[in-house]
């Protein structure tokens, strides 16, 4: 195992919308970082949460459960959206009908506009 953490996550809070950022695998060794991250975000109970998959190099069952498990869990209390433009997070998701679910966005900037919009509706 390398020195390198197989994980990277972060949160970050924009004018109220949370914004998670995960890069590396999400797996079963590291899907409690990644269950921890979404738990630390939605702490101060966001209107928005973006999940941001853009650097997730794997993403196993784990990560799609977890992701749907988040979207169950808040309901329409708070609108979840993940950005993924690449294949190794989008694809997962696709295959599974999982994007029917959670709206799936190729960048943050983007996300964000939509659901600023959405949110103004």
């Amino acid at each position: 195992m390398s020195a390198r953490d197989p994980i990277t996550t972060s949160v970050e809070h924009r004018g109220g919308v949370a914004v998670v950022s995960v890069g590396g695998e999400i797996d079963l060794s590291t899907a409690p970082a990644f269950e921890a991250v979404i738990a630390e975000a939605l702490e101060e109970d966001p209107p928005v949460l973006v999940i941001d998959l853009s650097e997730v190099t794997f993403m196993a069952s784990v990560g799609l459960r977890i992701l749907a498990g988040t979207q169950e869990k808040v309901g329409k209390s708070i609108q979840v959206a993940v950005v993924a433009d690449n294949a190794a997070a989008s694809r997962p998701m696709q295959l599974t009908g999982l994007d029917n679910l959670i709206s799936l966005y190729p960048t943050v900037d983007e996300a964000l506009t939509a659901l600023g919009q959405a949110a103004c509706d």
